[in-house]
């Protein structure tokens, strides 16, 4: 049975059952089983639908990533809808934006992992519980920093292995990679414009 999630198929067949690895989830992508242009992927075990993007969530990551793009240093690039590759997770994300070393050619024959990525930001607007829960996913495979842009709420929700950071509209956050802060970045440049 096909299982369809907008115009593109999502399953040609029926999905095994229980966790999955990001071994056996890759190995249904590469024999048609699920169609690469489907808006899935694995989180957790788990192949789940990947949310349609509204005006405010669509401004708002092209906001986070002009600004980060203008701090960003020689010897990282920024990746935008890009795959992690978190098997310790059983993972397989594709998030908003996030800041890996080398060049996005670095990883034509494969995606970066916990030890090639600095930051992940996902930005959040119908779906912030979901968007936390990932928190644990990325911290527990080893991403040393994930940032929530919470568009209801205006606020930039940092998580680390130290905990939670919350960041108003008026401050602003440090991009750190390896341990090293290489910019500053205002929080109200992530968001998108405020309603008139």
């Amino acid at each position: 049975m096909t299982e369809t999630i907008g115009p593109a198929a999502v399953v040609r067949s029926p999905a095994p059952r229980g966790r999955m690895t990001v071994a056996e989830y890759e190995g249904l992508i590469e024999s048609g089983v699920i169609d690469e242009r489907a808006p899935v992927e694995l989180i957790e075990g788990r192949i789940v639908g990947k949310m349609t993007k509204g005006r405010r969530h669509s401004r708002a990551r092209i906001n986070s990533r002009r600004a980060i793009e203008r701090v960003l240093p020689a010897g990282w690039h920024l990746a935008v809808e890009v795959p992690v590759r978190l098997p310790t997770r059983d993972s397989l994300p594709e998030p908003d934006l996030y800041i890996a070393r080398g060049e996005a050619d670095d990883y034509e024959d494969h995606d970066p992992g916990p030890a090639d990525v600095a930051l992940v930001v996902e930005v959040s607007d119908s779906s912030l519980a979901a968007d936390r829960a990932l928190a644990g996913t990325y911290l527990g495979a080893g991403v040393p920093a994930y940032w929530l842009v919470n568009i209801p709420d205006r606020i930039l929700e940092i998580y680390t292995h130290a905990g939670r950071d919350d960041l108003a509209e008026g401050d602003s956050a440090e991009v750190v990679l390896e341990g090293s802060v290489v910019g500053r970045i205002a929080v109200a440049d992530l968001l998108p414009r405020r309603p008139k």
